[in-house]
């Protein structure tokens, strides 16, 4: 199945090539969970603060847990700070 995955801020370094734009389309197995993405991709997951799955908040602790189907747009973004 199709999923997209965006990563964002100093979190792109891990996007595989061929990314555009910060994402890129992938291919992964049926069942795939968030926390198999990242892994695939090797994302640190102590680095994965805001994750979205279709522009619905996941928390980190669940990615191993929210199942992804095809077409979804997964996103993620780093810890940032500000002031």
């Amino acid at each position: 199945m199709k999923v997209t995955l965006k990563l964002y801020a100093s979190l792109g370094a891990f996007l595989p090539p061929g990314s555009k734009r910060n994402a890129i389309d992938l291919e992964v197995s049926k069942g795939a969970s968030i926390g198999d993405v990242l892994a695939e991709n090797r994302v640190p997951r102590e680095n994965c603060h805001l994750i979205l799955v279709n522009g619905h908040f996941a928390p980190p602790a669940t990615a191993d847990e929210k199942i992804l189907v095809d077409g979804d747009t997964l996103a993620v973004w780093p810890p940032v700070a500000g002031g």
